[in-house]
């Protein structure tokens, strides 16, 4: 059990033995993000920043086919609820030795495309789809006793189609046309294509600008260049800036904004939300002129928007109260080419944009730099998305009357016996949390290689902890659209032979090289290893884990219980706390309890910061189509800062206790 001495929690089951309770708490602990004197050379006005952010990030029109706003797949307490066309084959499989992409296109699971996740529910135990990983004995990982489904449940995004042309009219901005044709991968319905599904799950945006990096593998850079996800690593994703009466481009590097890399991907994604070969320059003339959010009501109360319920302002208005008019203000009408379209890397991992098409066009600048307002604006409204008070937050600051008896032994298993708090560290709850990585970007631990303990060196906050097959999905050891390494780790491994200075540059954010020692490659253990997500409002986001292959949180204790689903098969990767736990029943029932403390009711609830417009997104498809599927819609209302009457539910309301 837990012993308070004051302030200070005693744990003497965990790696820090003691740990200041109030220092647990997520106020405590600053919002990261660029200096202030570096955001301000873009920034004019923050607020406005973070009433476009809002208006872009709910705005069903940035998607190809004006029914995809980042939000449809952000929707619930920052994830995504639904349950029907929310499966994806094992598409990132890769070939034993080379690594070469050998995708799964079957179903496995139900019918496959637009199959509904389904879970019942009768004395604890559930019957239906999950877990999609199972064991005959609970207890065991035993191969021999798993029965395995390889299918993601994730997110649907967009039809498979090739960017044609805007169409936008006197009537407003339509959807894109496209070209659309049958889709490679799997995704279809009778003789016509459902929506595509990404090959990961969706993880919540809440608190996501405490992660050093963003994506499952760490894909959105610390650094933002202003044009991609790839941060340093592209030295082409340059910006037009206007100095001495003079346009020109010029390399931006602003540091601490993997949301705004982040945010400069989706948008173009052939899966996500786009027509594969747009370019931010189309999107930007699809809204620049649009009235922000049209057709979406906004609330009165909204906390952000609410002055536009009624009067809404056009984009391009925004633009330029947010921003420094050195980066939109220029009359020069400047080209843009098909060589400048593939001087920004695609973030998809499976077919990514290539621009092969022409282009010559003649932009203005706002158009040209609309990739770097659309992303910081997304940035700045995301970092206002913190849940930094739920019973557990107010217990860690001093009101130990919020967490009862049951909850305070979790508490005592998180951090001890259940070994969670290793990777799950800090009042961020995850080790790839900005304060721990820049700390420490590169972590060495000792892990056993199928029965020999040597010690590998990794990224900090990515581990591989056996919930699938390594080669299922290498996640961090994949490379980018440079053919470099997403893992900061085998990228030092790699160039820092070389020159440490320029694996330093590449990394960016202050990395220190003489801190490290180069490792060999084949001290580098980073194949299969998934950023670590933060655990608040966890009750309330699932399907858990990249594959989102668990439905409760029950079932994810159990995972970790047994010593994960591939913990036998992964040894050669596998993180060292992942084996079996031997956690008492009582044990496991309180360590549910204590994560149900972990959420902010004001994200069950929707209050401010957590309100938004209302929103209508696609669900599933009614029937199969001739080319694509009619979309069956579920439209959300508007919400105020003041929230809803009737708070979010867990996944497929499922208790959080069932198994």
């Amino acid at each position: 059990m837990l012993a308070l001495t004051g302030l200070t929690l005693t744990l003497p089951n965990s790696v820090q033995a003691q740990t200041s309770l109030d220092s647990l708490s997520l106020k405590t602990v600053p919002v990261p993000g660029p200096p202030a004197e570096i955001l301000d050379q873009f920034v004019a006005d923050r607020a406005v920043a973070i009433q476009l952010g809002k208006a872009l990030f709910w705005d069903q029109r940035v998607g190809s086919d004006n029914q995809t706003a980042c939000a449809s797949c952000h929707f619930s307490a920052g994830a995504d609820s639904r349950a029907t066309n929310q499966l994806s084959p094992g598409l990132l499989r890769r070939l034993p030795g080379s690594l070469l992409p050998d995708p799964d296109r079957s179903f496995q699971l139900g019918s496959g495309p637009n199959h509904s996740l389904a879970a019942a529910e009768r004395d604890g135990m559930l019957s239906g789809d999950f877990p999609l990983t199972r064991f005959s004995t609970r207890s065991s990982n035993d191969p021999g006793q798993r029965i395995d489904i390889n299918d993601v449940a994730s997110s649907q995004g967009v039809f498979h189609g090739k960017f044609s042309q805007l169409n936008v009219t006197n009537k407003g901005a339509e959807a894109d046309r496209c070209d659309y044709t049958r889709d490679p991968d799997g995704f279809h319905l009778g003789a016509g294509n459902s929506r595509r599904v990404e090959p990961r799950n969706t993880p919540s945006v809440i608190n996501a600008v405490f992660n050093f990096r963003n994506f499952w593998d760490g894909r959105g850079n610390n650094v933002f260049n202003g044009g991609d996800p790839f941060g340093l690593r592209n030295p082409d994703a340059l910006v037009w800036k206007r100095e001495a009466g003079l346009v020109r481009k010029i390399a931006v590097a602003i540091p601490s904004s993997s949301l705004a890399s982040q945010g400069s991907g989706p948008p173009l994604s052939g899966t996500e939300m786009s027509c594969s070969d747009r370019t931010f320059i189309h999107l930007a003339r699809k809204l620049l002129s649009e009235k922000i959010l049209s057709g979406q009501a906004i609330s009165k109360e909204d906390s952000v928007l609410g002055e536009f319920e009624k009067g809404r302002p056009p984009y391009h208005s925004l633009v330029r109260r947010a921003f420094r008019p050195a980066y939109w203000q220029a009359p020069d009408v400047l080209r843009f080419t098909r060589t400048e379209a593939k001087e920004r890397k695609s973030m998809d991992l499976l077919r990514p944009v290539t621009f092969d098409r022409p282009l010559d066009e003649k932009v203005s600048q706002m158009e040209a730099n609309f990739t770097l307002f659309f992303s910081l604006a997304v940035q700045l409204y995301q970092s206002t998305l913190v849940a930094d008070d739920s019973r557990f937050d107010q217990y860690a600051a001093g009101d130990t009357a919020k967490l009862d008896a049951s909850e305070r032994a979790g508490l005592d298993v998180f951090q001890g016996k259940g070994r969670c708090a290793n990777c799950h560290g800090g009042a961020e709850l995850t080790n790839a949390s900005f304060r721990n990585v820049l700390n420490q970007r590169l972590e060495t631990m000792p892990m056993n290689r199928a029965g020999n303990a040597r010690s590998r060196t990794y990224d900090n906050g990515f581990y591989n902890i056996g919930v699938r097959p390594t080669l299922d999905d290498i996640g961090v050891g994949a490379t980018d659209g440079f053919g470099l390494p997403l893992s900061e780790t085998l990228l030092f491994a790699t160039r820092g032979r070389q020159s440490k200075a320029e694996a330093a540059r590449l990394l960016g954010n202050g990395f220190d090289p003489d801190k490290y020692a180069v490792p060999d490659q084949a001290q580098v253990s980073v194949n299969g290893a998934f950023k670590t997500p933060g655990l608040r409002n966890v009750e309330l986001t699932g399907p858990y884990f990249h594959n989102g292959g668990k439905a409760t949180l029950m079932q994810v204790v159990d995972f970790y219980d047994r010593g994960g689903d591939f913990g036998k098969d992964n040894a050669a990767d596998l993180h060292p706390d992942i084996r079996p736990l031997g956690l008492s029943e009582s044990e496991k029932v309180n360590l549910v309890r204590f994560m149900l403390s972990l959420t902010d009711q004001r994200v069950r609830m929707e209050k401010a910061p957590f309100d938004h417009p209302a929103l209508c997104l696609p669900d599933g498809h009614t029937a199969a189509g001739v080319l694509n599927a009619p979309d069956r819609l579920v439209c959300l209302p508007e919400v105020g800062r003041q929230g809803q009457s009737v708070g979010l539910r867990p996944f497929l309301n499922l208790s959080p206790f069932a198994r």
